[in-house]
């Protein structure tokens, strides 16, 4: 019953028997793994995001697999279909008292953009979370300190729809609600406070702020003090210099020291970690300092930057004294503040590209909304 080559094999190597055995299930098992290939398709195949000019070679790789996998908070995303005025209706702010922002909304879409914002902030304890346990005659009052954040954060979804368009819109209409940075919770993930200096010893000087991975510097031991110098503070974004010996002292004033190198590498590797890319996406490999040859999401990066400084110095920063204690920072008792991740949650787009502002007309700007 065995083949003839099989019988032949054995009386010329009666004491090997197990070499026709390896190579029949070497062989039936490759045959095996490429039929389950051909079958269910490659398991770790991959696609090309092209990230620069064609024929440059300026690509990112990227799974298919991850790409097919969702957002797993994108299935309870709350939305609802806007309700078009037909003119003439009562306005929120006749209605109701102390109605500072979305004044201008009818009674209708006022109502369903509280409700939106109640499933996307505070699912659990409803209009209570801002406007307290009374009736709805104490709904105007100022009493709890949420109500006053979510004043100043409903303006500032505005303006970033309306000012940073060509942020959050630079491919595609995205934009953002509350929902991109709070995803059903009360207090967004990804917020970041002052964490400096996190040494372990009675080392003073630079190793007060670095040589202890934390998460915000990609849990490396670059300095932890980055987001703060350059995401607050204005800080120049750039390395020491190109060449190995520079003339001049850290006291000169605009001198570029080395420091400033490590804490533009901690904070490149939290933008590939909030983003869940990786250093091509923005730069040329082969020229990382030329600006003339980055790729076009350098410029959209750049502008995210310069929109996280104004949020963070224009509206976060300044609620520091609004806030109850507990909800300020552990160690310098700072207010919380926004960086890429807070709405990015580690995809190249918040919701993986998902329109927010298609359904909320009302968050896409400070004026008068509008419908279609």
């Amino acid at each position: 019953m065995l083949p003839k080559w099989f019988n032949d094999w054995n009386e010329k190597n009666p004491t090997n028997v197990f070499g026709p055995g390896i190579i029949v299930g070497v062989v039936g098992g490759a045959v095996f793994v490429a039929a389950m290939i051909v079958a269910w398709g490659q398991p770790f195949a991959t696609t090309s995001l092209q990230t620069g000019p064609r024929g440059t070679g300026m690509s990112v790789p990227e799974f298919k697999s991850d790409l097919l996998t969702p957002d797993p908070t994108i299935e309870e995303y709350y939305t609802d279909t806007p309700i078009v005025p037909e003119g003439g209706e009562p306005l929120a702010k006749d209605i109701y008292d102390n109605v500072q922002v979305l004044g201008d909304l009818t009674e209708d879409n006022f109502n369903r953009v509280m409700l939106a914002i109640t499933q996307w902030v505070s699912p659990e304890q409803g209009c209570a979370y801002c406007h307290g346990d009374g009736d709805l005659e104490t709904y105007g009052e100022d009493n709890l300190y949420t109500k006053v954040v979510s004043r100043r954060m409903i303006q500032m979804t505005q303006v970033i729809n309306e000012e940073w368009d060509g942020h959050v819109n630079a491919n595609a209409q995205v934009g953002v609600n509350c929902s991109t940075c709070h995803r059903g919770q009360n207090v967004p993930s990804e917020i970041w406070f002052k964490n400096t200096p996190v040494k372990d010893t009675n080392m003073a000087g630079w190793g007060a702020v670095q040589n202890r991975a934390t998460s915000t510097s990609g849990s490396t031991s670059l300095p932890s003090d980055h987001l703060e110098k350059l995401l607050v503070e204005y800080g120049q974004i750039n390395v020491h210099d190109l060449e190995s010996r520079v003339a001049g002292s850290p006291a000169d004033e605009g001198y570029q020291t080395w420091q400033n190198t490590e804490r533009t590498y901690a904070l490149m590797n939290y933008f590939s970690n909030s983003l869940g890319v990786n250093c091509n996406f923005c730069h040329n490999s082969r020229a990382f300092y030329d600006t003339a040859q980055v790729t076009p999401q350098w410029a959209t990066a750049s502008l995210g930057i310069a929109m996280v400084q104004e949020l963070n110095n224009e509206y976060l920063i300044p609620l520091r004294d609004t806030y109850p204690e507990e909800r300020l920072g552990p160690v310098h008792a700072d207010a919380p503040k926004a960086a890429c991740a807070t709405c990015h949650k580690g995809y190249q787009k918040p919701y993986q590209g998902m329109n927010a502002i298609a359904d909320w007309p009302e968050l896409a700007t400070t004026g008068v909304p509008v419908y279609e």
